[in-house]
C-alpha cells in the first residue's frame, strides 16, 4: 500500500474530502504515487485521518471521476496511468503537458530538408518538390511515449535544430523566431495503429489511435507549418466546448 502525508485542515473552508482528494491528486502527479500503486482501504484511511468512511468515500470517489484511480474487485483501489486531456486550440502538447505538472521529453527520429510530397504542399502553400524541413518526433509524458508527431515547415521562416526541439518544443522555437500561430485548420479521427506505430508507442498491433492533421498560420495569414500527429488513444483525449450561436 502506498502512503503519501496527508494532512487536513478542520478549519478551513475547503471540504475535508475535497482536501484528501487534492493531496493525493498532487501525490500522484509528483510521482509519488505511480501507476498501479494501491491505496489503503477506506477504513484504514479513515482511521489514519481520523475521518469519517462516508468522508473518505467522497474523497475516493472524486479521484475515481477524475480518472486517476480506479476500483478493482478482489484488488482494491489503485492509481491508474494520467491521461493528458488537452483541448482543441492553438497549443502545443509540449506547453499542455508542462501545464498539467506532467514531465515532457522529445526524441526527435528525424530532421531534415526533403522535397515537399504533392500533398503536403498544398497544405503549405507551395509547389510539389519545394525543399521544405521536415521531423518526426516521439514524444513522451513522463517517461511513457505518447503520440508519433510529424511536421513539414518552410526552410524559409526558422531554422530547427535537435537540441531546441528536445528542450522547447516546436511551437517554442517558433515564438523565439517571432513567429506566433493565429490560426489553423484541424481534422480529427481516429484509426487502427500499423506494427510500427504499435512498436513505437508501446502498444499492440491495431489498438486505436487518435489522428490528427493540422496546418497552422500566423496573424499574416502565412502558412508555417503543416503537421500530421497520431496519439495513443489510451492516453490521451481532446476536449471540445461547443456553444449555441
Amino acid at each position: 500500500m502506498s502512503r503519501p502525508q496527508i494532512a487536513v485542515d478542520r478549519n478551513s473552508p475547503v471540504p475535508l474530502y475535497f482536501q484528501v482528494a487534492e493531496q493525493f491528486a498532487a501525490a500522484i502527479h509528483r510521482g509519488e504515487l505511480a501507476p498501479g500503486d494501491r491505496l489503503d482501504s477506506e477504513l484504514r484511511l479513515a482511521d489514519r485521518l481520523g475521518l469519517s468512511r462516508p468522508t473518505v468515500r467522497q474523497a475516493i470517489q472524486h479521484l475515481v471521476d477524475k480518472g486517476l484511480i480506479v476500483r478493482r474487485r478482489g484488488v482494491g483501489t489503485q492509481v491508474v496511468r494520467v491521461e493528458v486531456r488537452r483541448s482543441v486550440e492553438l497549443t502545443s502538447l509540449h506547453d499542455d503537458l508542462l501545464r498539467s505538472g506532467q514531465r515532457p521529453s522529445t526524441s526527435v527520429l528525424e530532421l531534415a530538408v526533403v522535397r515537399c510530397p504533392p500533398e503536403v504542399a498544398a497544405a503549405l502553400g507551395v509547389a510539389p518538390g519545394t525543399e521544405v524541413q521536415h521531423l518526426r518526433r516521439l514524444p513522451f509524458a513522463d517517461g511513457e511515449p505518447l503520440a508519433v508527431m510529424e511536421n513539414w515547415l518552410p526552410v524559409d521562416r526558422v531554422r530547427l535544430t535537435i537540441d531546441a526541439l528536445q528542450r522547447d518544443g516546436l511551437y517554442g522555437i517558433l515564438r523565439a523566431g517571432g513567429i506566433r500561430i493565429r490560426s489553423a485548420h484541424q481534422l480529427i479521427g481516429a484509426r487502427a495503429a500499423t506494427g510500427a506505430e504499435a512498436h513505437m508507442l508501446g502498444e499492440r498491433r491495431g489498438a486505436p489511435v487518435l489522428t490528427m492533421t493540422r496546418t497552422g498560420y500566423d496573424d499574416q495569414g502565412l502558412h508555417v507549418e503543416h503537421g500530421a500527429h497520431i496519439y495513443r488513444a489510451t492516453r490521451y483525449s481532446l476536449e471540445v466546448s461547443v456553444a449555441e450561436r
